[in-house]
């Protein structure tokens, strides 16, 4: 998925003059240190590398030299990340792959729980998380989406791909559901601390304010929990992101156990967190992104996953409301 930058063992160029040292110049031969086309070539390592990874140098010095950015990431909700043969796959590995290229570095995949991730970062356990991670105000600002109060730092999103929250029902939607509103008094599994969460939460205050019973909320770790409810029976619907909805109605069962139902609510981008401090690496994530952008890999990506929809002109930082 990811490819490193390689180097190759610059030929040393010298010239044996003497004809007491012929025995010396034909060892340097045989182990390639004679070579005098490389001298004048013009091309040095260093020219090899830029062009093979023309923004190495935005790079922080640690990472640049470590070859590797730690991305922490829920790696569970297809077809965003998910495991395959022991690898992470999916839009955003792919999209990572193609910055990895741009910076020459590798973007490590490396699994945790959703709502631990910012915490991750905080802890320096990762460099940054991708995970279909939604760039809202309060994670920029550190605020509990359920406290409304100043629970950490905050950090900052260099913003990739725009998706909204979509409804996901039983195949044949036999509860008729159409919107929000269709929820009230109703069973919804989904996952924990997600948007999805924030959004089901406030539909439920709604439906008491306008005289209904609130929604009943079941709440897991990952998607896939989730989902297992509501092809039980257990819930009338998942509330996820759009792609990932779309795409387990048509896989999931082979395309016999779900359904996409409603319009998309509340779209707004993707982010790739990075901590308030690293303004180095989020400014180098951000030319790399603007820079496949440019070039045709991220439309190739978007195009492969059949998500050509939530796709950006620009990647921001810290775009979203």
């Amino acid at each position: 998925m990811t490819a490193r930058t390689t180097r190759r063992t610059k030929a040393a160029q010298s010239r044996i003059a003497a004809v007491g040292a012929i025995a010396v110049a034909g060892a340097l031969i045989l182990t390639g240190c004679g070579d005098q086309t490389d001298k004048s070539s013009g091309t040095s390592d260093s020219d090899t590398a830029s062009a093979a990874a023309p923004l190495a140098d935005k790079l922080p010095a640690d990472i640049k030299k470590a070859g590797v950015v730690k991305i922490g990431s829920d790696i569970a909700y297809p077809p965003v990340e998910y495991m395959e043969s022991g690898k992470a796959v999916g839009i955003d590995p792919d999209i990572a792959d193609a910055l990895g290229k741009q910076l020459g570095v590798k973007f490590e995949f490396q699994n945790g729980k959703f709502d631990q991730l910012i915490v991750g970062l905080q802890s320096k356990r990762f460099n940054a998380v991708m995970s279909a991670m939604s760039d809202t105000k309060d994670r920029q600002n550190g605020i509990d989406s359920d406290t409304g109060k100043k629970a950490g730092n905050g950090i900052d999103f260099v913003d990739y791909f725009t998706a909204g929250t979509s409804i996901l029902v039983q195949k044949g939607n036999p509860k008729g559901v159409k919107s929000l509103d269709d929820l009230c008094g109703q069973v919804v599994a989904l996952q924990k601390g997600t948007t999805s969460e924030g959004i089901a939460k406030a539909q439920s205050e709604k439906c008491k304010k306008d005289g209904k019973k609130g929604i009943t909320l079941q709440t897991f770790d990952t998607d896939p929990e989730a989902l297992l409810r509501l092809k039980q029976g257990a819930s009338v619907a998942d509330l996820n992101d759009f792609p990932v909805a779309a795409y387990n109605a048509k896989t999931s069962g082979g395309g016999k156990d779900f359904e996409v139902t409603g319009e998309q609510i509340e779209a707004g981008p993707y982010g790739i967190g990075v901590a308030k401090e690293s303004t180095q690496l989020r400014d180098a994530i951000q030319a790399a992104m603007n820079e496949i952008i440019k070039n045709g890999d991220y439309a190739k990506i978007l195009e492969k996953w059949n998500v050509k929809d939530g796709a950006v002109t620009e990647a921001k930082i810290n775009g979203g409301s």
